[in-house]
């Protein structure tokens, strides 16, 4: 069963474009197919860091969206359909959100046999917690929703354990991960590189290139986010 990812949050600096990057690399390593779409016009991070898999697309025009959901409509060459992971730019929660309940896309996709995961990217401020809340009176029951607290962006994250927003996610059947945070020089080594996580784990040469040591931490750091998401139902 394919799946389709909406990797948001909803403000900026949170990690969405990275947790959409560790994702299609997870994709790659594990032979799933898939297709990836940027809504970031002014960064395009998913694009840089996986042209092969990724593309821009326009949020806020309903064909530019409806590309997305072009995808299930054509098979892989093995007859597979492919899941997709859509990184979403900061306040992109209202055409998103009129394009989804126009098109009834819940229910199709659902139809279809198609996954629909809300990733909520979060970080340990209050902002966090009310655009949760938001997200789910939005959508209410019938998509899953992956709420992923990033130690890369915060440590304490009572604020959004104990809240209302995260008692109603879990009644819907929510999913609480934690992203672990990568050493930060390692990441702007990474970053500097436009690199995919496959070529900073193996690439040895160039001024960017990453030690033998900050290759492990790296090679670590996926295991361990690959093991989190084995949990989730990514198709």
């Amino acid at each position: 069963m394919p799946s389709l990812n909406f990797i948001g949050g909803e403000k900026g600096g949170v990690g969405k474009s990275v947790t959409a990057r560790v994702l299609a690399q997870y994709f790659i390593d594990k032979g799933r197919a898939f297709t990836g779409f940027d809504t970031d016009r002014s960064h395009t991070s998913f694009t840089r860091f996986y042209a092969d898999y990724a593309s821009p697309v326009v949020v806020d025009t309903y064909e530019g969206l409806d590309m997305i959901v072009g995808e299930f409509e054509d098979p892989a060459d093995d007859g597979k359909i492919p899941s997709v992971i859509v990184d979403l730019a900061a306040q992109t929660a209202a055409p998103l959100s009129r394009w989804i309940r126009d098109s009834d896309l819940i229910s199709l996709m659902a139809e279809m046999g198609v996954t629909v995961n809300f990733w909520h990217l979060a970080d340990a401020g209050k902002d966090s917690v009310e655009l949760l809340d938001r997200l789910i009176n939005t959508y209410g029951g019938g998509p899953n929703y992956i709420v992923v607290k990033n130690q890369g962006r915060g440590s304490d994250f009572k604020q959004l354990e104990e809240s209302d927003a995260m008692k109603k996610t879990l009644a819907l059947g929510g999913r609480v991960i934690t992203l672990a945070n990568l050493h930060e020089a390692s990441m702007r080594k990474i970053d500097r590189q436009n690199a995919s996580f496959w070529a900073a784990t193996h690439v040895t040469t160039g001024p960017d290139a990453l030690g033998m040591l900050e290759r492990q931490r790296v090679k670590t750091w996926l295991k361990g986010t690959y093991a989190v998401f084995d949990s989730l139902p990514l198709g």
